[in-house]
């Protein structure tokens, strides 16, 4: 066999790189810690409901981990949240028991229906807890009956901007989410939606607490930020809720 030429380079296979899924958090002593458990959340809306009883029986004995809630803005319309750390649950469990129960014969309010997954900004010491139980908690808690459920949509610049800007518009919010939390009156539920969303949002906001009016104060402190007043496209629609029924917050 021929030698091959002096001047030949040996051939270089590039394989591709695997895109980023995990979530990422630090543990206290530094260590990097990730995770590719997460929870994800759906609020469907039901309309033209006069009978809550066997809705409340169906739910209570399914497989439903999460809350029902009464719409303030509409006598005849409740919100069912969901919650599994498998996407599958909800087109496979979910989708069966809501075909073979009562809810099957409610209409569904399609723009109100959302769906996200929770997400690590990259500082949680507690991936498993600030990923999954947390935010189950939160959901679940009996003396917390009222909720603000709704979609936004950043503007494209917002995305353009230097990182460490953009961790100083968040911090705004985060300031304040702090507060809430701190006095008892409001804590909330982030998750993501890119690609989920039939309305390209961004994000699924919730807030939870024990008084309807802090939950609103909340949301119009939030207004007044930077992210709010300059980098949100659209924001809403919003779904208000008091709980109707909750399950157990083990997942």
């Amino acid at each position: 066999m021929p030698e091959p030429p002096a001047h030949a380079q040996p051939t270089v296979v590039h394989t591709p790189a695997l895109p980023e899924v995990l979530e990422h958090g630090r543990a206290p002593d530094g260590t990097p810690l990730t995770s590719d458990r997460r929870l994800w959340i759906q609020l469907l809306v039901f309309d033209q409901v006069r009978d809550l009883a066997p809705l409340i029986r169906a739910v209570a004995g399914g497989p439903v981990r999460g809350a029902v809630y009464a719409d303030l803005n509409h006598p005849l319309r409740i919100g069912l949240l969901a919650a599994s750390t498998e996407p599958t649950f909800f087109v496979e469990e979910l989708r069966m028991f809501l075909l073979r129960t009562t809810w099957s014969s409610h209409p569904i309010c399609d723009h109100w229906t959302m769906v996200g997954r929770t997400y690590a900004v990259g500082y949680e010491p507690d991936l498993e807890a600030a990923l999954i139980h947390r935010p189950l908690r939160r959901i679940c808690h009996r003396e917390w009956p009222w909720a603000i459920w709704y979609p936004l949509r950043r503007r494209s610049r917002f995305e353009r901007l230097p990182t460490e800007l953009q961790r100083d518009i968040m911090k705004e919010h985060a300031e304040i989410g702090q507060r809430w939390s701190e006095a008892g009156e409001g804590y909330d539920i982030r998750l993501l939606c890119h690609g989920l969303d039939p309305n390209d949002n961004d994000f699924v906001i919730g807030l939870v607490g024990p008084r309807l009016a802090s939950l609103s104060a909340m949301v119009r402190a939030m207004r007044k930020t930077r992210q709010t007043a300059i980098y949100l496209e659209r924001l809403g629609p919003f779904f208000v809720g008091r709980v109707l029924w909750q399950s157990e917050p083990a997942i």
